[in-house]
């Protein structure tokens, strides 16, 4: 229930602060007097988009603050737990707008964005007026409001769950018949390709194996003479038969030489050792750099085979194999493909069955719930002088999607026997009110902790009629708050709590301002509403009629 509403240099308003009571609150005034501004100044702390020229001529910045009473178990709790703020027992909302256009919230002394002002709004306050955008004239919100007078959250969130569980079936089904598609279109260059590569069966570091033994080849055949003229020199036929000799020579000469040819005697014979390592050298490297021609033709080939493939595939050498595994595993997709369409066209026909099954118990669910609201609509038309009117909850096929495959539209028939319409073409604005105002009171039974405005609601009625609309609106407000801009004395006499709206002028300055209506005030007022400018005797006897009720 809202309990206090605070502005301070909005529009027009200087200083304002409002405590309103369960029941039916009433405003009233002159037209123009500003009881707009009030509600502009309510939409403002509850996040509502609306002008952005608030803050009042001259003020640096204009301020309006909301106490809620937040009983436990409010919707407004949930609100509250999900944004990180702690909720009590009374909710504080208060919002700024600098003179610049800046705006800045807080919720319970916490900073909040509109969109958690917002939220609470929704479950806070409900605004309705005869030209009401909110969902009752506008045929694509008439859904959500006979779901939500159905209870259908659950079987909505089924329903959405099927609908993502299809839509994710078909999108598989759709990629892989792509792929498949692209593959087959593909079909004789994968597998060209793929027998190529198996052919030549590329090994990791194959291409620089290839490249090195090439060059040891090349550089053998030109190196090789030399290498085996060494050899020559150093064999048996050589060097190593002339040490040889020598040193024959001197062993025989070794006993007459008194010693001193030990030591040459002791170098050739490391000589001569040193002289075999060379030709063990020597030899090992003649039979490296002995190769078969063949062999460096075929190791070339190999190596401008493997390069003209990287070439031709745009991969590196050594990234051939894993290249040929991809075009490998293409060619499985493809030949796997049919099977495996198969499971996704299976996994697609079971999302499809179930998505009709929820949406089927949700068509059933709206279709029982559009009965009940019928049958609540024809008890509260009578009360509000339409008695021969109908009012009925179409619900046809629609286009399917997340919420169900149901098209709902709220009807009317002012007349029996005239066929029914859309409200806002059938109804008058007299009738659209009460329609409106019936409407509103099915939909909220059963809401509790909800602040139900209602601007004008009576608008193009009088007499009777308008009589009928105030005392719905009174009993209304018996089990909920109820606030009502009115410009009908029938209506502002049957309300628990009356306040006026008026404008001042004082110099230059025009304001506005609510003046809590006593007993005999609201003689006056009520008066005033009946005669207009010169309020007459017989306009009180009137208005004193109308508040005894």
């Amino acid at each position: 229930m809202l309990r206090t509403l605070s502005i301070r240099d909005m529009l027009l308003i200087d200083r304002l602060e409002l405590d309103f009571h369960p029941g039916l609150n009433v405003l009233t005034g002159e037209t123009g007097a500003g009881k707009s501004i009030l509600l502009d100044c309510l939409g403002f702390v509850l996040g509502w988009r609306g002008r952005a020229d608030l803050a009042r001529a001259g003020a640096a910045q204009g301020e309006v603050t909301a106490v809620f009473d937040l009983p436990p178990g409010h919707a407004a709790r949930a609100v509250l737990a999900e944004a990180g703020i702690e909720a009590e027992d009374e909710l504080i909302l208060r919002r700024i707008a600098s003179a610049e256009g800046r705006k800045t919230a807080w919720v319970n002394d916490r900073r909040a964005g509109a969109e958690v002002l917002r939220a609470l709004s929704d479950v806070l306050v409900e605004l309705h007026g005869q030209q009401d955008d909110r969902g009752l004239l506008n045929p694509r919100g008439h859904r959500a409001l006979l779901d939500a007078f159905a209870g259908a959250g659950p079987a909505l969130a089924a329903t959405r769950a099927a609908w993502r569980a299809q839509s994710a079936a078909r999108a598989a089904l759709a990629g892989a018949e792509a792929q498949i598609a692209a593959a087959r279109a593909e079909e004789e260059y994968l597998r060209h390709a793929v027998g190529e590569l198996d052919r030549l069966d590329p090994q990791p570091g194959e291409e620089a194996a290839l490249d090195i033994r090439r060059r040891q080849m090349q550089g053998a055949a030109r190196i090789r003479e030399d290498v085996a003229r060494a050899a020559q020199a150093l064999s048996d036929q050589g060097a190593e038969a002339l040490m040889t000799d020598a040193r024959r020579w001197l062993e025989g000469a070794a006993d007459r030489a008194e010693g001193a040819l030990e030591p040459p005697l002791a170098a050739l014979g490391r000589a001569l050792v040193e002289l075999s390592d060379a030709q063990a050298g020597v030899e090992s490297a003649l039979d490296l750099l002995d190769f078969d021609p063949a062999a460096l033709e075929a190791a070339e080939e190999r190596l401008f085979a493997i390069r003209a493939a990287a070439r031709k595939h745009q991969v590196a050498p050594d990234d051939l194999g894993g290249f040929a595994e991809g075009l490998r595993a293409r060619l499985r997709a493809l030949d796997a493909g049919v099977e495996g369409l198969a499971d996704l066209e299976r996994d697609l026909n079971r999302a499809e069955a179930a998505y009709a099954e929820a949406a089927a118990a949700l068509t059933a669910l709206r279709t029982e719930a559009a009965g009940r609201l019928d049958a609540a609509m024809a008890v509260e038309l009578p009360p509000l002088k339409l008695d021969r009117a109908r009012f009925e909850t179409a619900v046809s096929p629609g286009e399917p999607g997340p919420e169900g495959a149901d098209a709902v539209a709220f009807t009317v028939a002012t007349n029996p026997g005239a066929p029914a319409g859309a409200l806002d073409r059938i109804a008058s604005g007299g009738e659209l009110s009460r329609f409106l105002l019936a409407l509103k009171v099915c939909l909220t039974q059963g809401t509790t902790g909800l602040t139900l405005i209602f601007d004008e609601i009576d608008r193009g009625v009088g007499g009777a009629t308008a009589d009928a609309v105030g005392r719905r609106l009174r009993a209304l407000g018996d089990g909920a708050q109820v606030l009502v801009v009115t410009h009908s004395p029938q209506v502002a006499a049957l309300g628990a709590h009356h306040w006026r709206v008026e404008k001042r002028v004082a110099g230059e300055v025009t304001t506005s301002t609510v003046i809590t209506l006593d007993a005999q005030a609201r003689v006056d007022e009520v008066a005033r509403m009946i005669s207009g400018d010169t309020v007459t005797e017989a306009a009180r006897e009137a208005a004193r009629a109308l508040l005894a009720g």
